[in-house]
């Protein structure tokens, strides 16, 4: 991504039917500030950013929670509109990658990566775009929580392809897999595609191997290269946005991994019942969540592809919705 042109494209979809000059004003300047930062002469802070964002009128805090946690409350949502927020927001993004392996990922000076997070400088809106692209790998669904990314040219064809992927993901969730295979080693030493290696690896019906290449081909997510199949956009697929078909999918898939504990597959199936404090609770579940961005980082860096895995985990509170009150 280009998160200069990023960068400017928000701010113009910001301003809407306003001029430079009238919406520099609405935001408190007296120069035309805003012509600076849409020609990348300058550049607001991401507090800045965010702060003209809400004097806008969109309120961040109502938008935020379907990407923040899975869905946190407002009242959890740093407030991306002071420095600390942001400072807050990236360290929490980042889970438990060290500030050397974001500095690196972002292409950017550890020394000025540790200062953001610790809230001691501020980083201009691209550097956090950047970030949070490299922190979480969800910038697109970042970015839907306030504008509209079909209508920033840069991203849009991006947009377009992750929401085709994640109909792919809730529609035929076998496809994910088959998408998988084809990036295995195994599969690209084969001369030309052989209808039946993909539903013999994950032991599914040739079928819904046929099924599962016709729509991805149709997605552009694979396209066909020299006889064999080949990822076409690379995306990293996320089905939260739409809690309803994300409980399904989720549901699917702890079934595909129930099946092989029932089969006897080898693999890691554990589990751990416990009674522990609330604070404790809350302490367990952002180290779950905080293991899973880390999982995902090992995944997105992981080479060659030799092997399919899939990562099953829970952790939920067994008990009454509304527990009475310890006194």
């Amino acid at each position: 991504m280009n998160f200069e042109l990023l960068s400017s494209e928000l701010i113009r979809a910001l301003r809407g039917r306003r001029s430079q000059t009238a919406f520099s004003r609405h935001l408190g300047y007296r120069s035309n500030v805003v012509y600076a930062w849409e020609s990348g002469r300058a550049w607001p802070t991401a507090a800045g950013f965010f702060a003209a964002t809400e004097r806008s009128g969109r309120s961040l805090k109502r938008a935020l929670p379907a990407f923040y946690r899975g869905g946190a409350e407002p009242n959890d949502i740093p407030l991306l509109s002071s420095s600390e927020g942001v400072a807050r927001f990236l360290d929490d993004l980042r889970g438990r990658n060290s500030v050397i392996e974001l500095a690196r990922a972002a292409k950017r000076s550890r020394f000025a990566v540790a200062r953001w997070l610790k809230g001691q400088a501020e980083p201009r809106l691209p550097d956090f775009l950047r970030l949070v692209e490299c922190a979480s790998l969800r910038l697109l669904d970042f970015l839907a929580c306030f504008a509209d990314p079909s209508a920033l040219p840069s991203v849009a064809a991006n947009w377009r392809a992750l929401e085709s992927a994640r109909r792919a993901a809730h529609d035929m969730p076998w496809s994910q897999a088959v998408l998988r295979v084809i990036e295995l080693e195994s599969y690209r030493a084969l001369p030309r595609h052989r209808p039946g290696f993909i539903a013999d690896w994950l032991r599914i019906s040739r079928d819904e191997e046929a099924r599962c290449v016709s729509m991805l081909l149709d997605a552009g997510q694979i396209k066909k290269q020299r006889g064999r199949l080949v990822p076409g956009a690379t995306l990293t697929v996320d089905t939260r946005r739409d809690a309803g078909r994300s409980r399904q999918a989720k549901a699917w898939w702890a079934e595909v991994a129930l099946d092989r504990l029932r089969a006897g597959t080898e693999g890691t199936f554990s589990y751990n019942l416990f009674s522990v404090s609330r604070l404790d609770l809350t302490r367990i579940q952002e180290l779950h969540r905080s293991f899973f961005r880390e999982l995902r980082r090992i995944v997105a860096d992981s080479e060659p592809a030799e092997c399919i895995a899939l990562a099953n985990m829970h952790l939920l509170e067994i008990g009454p919705e509304n527990a009475p009150p310890t006194k």
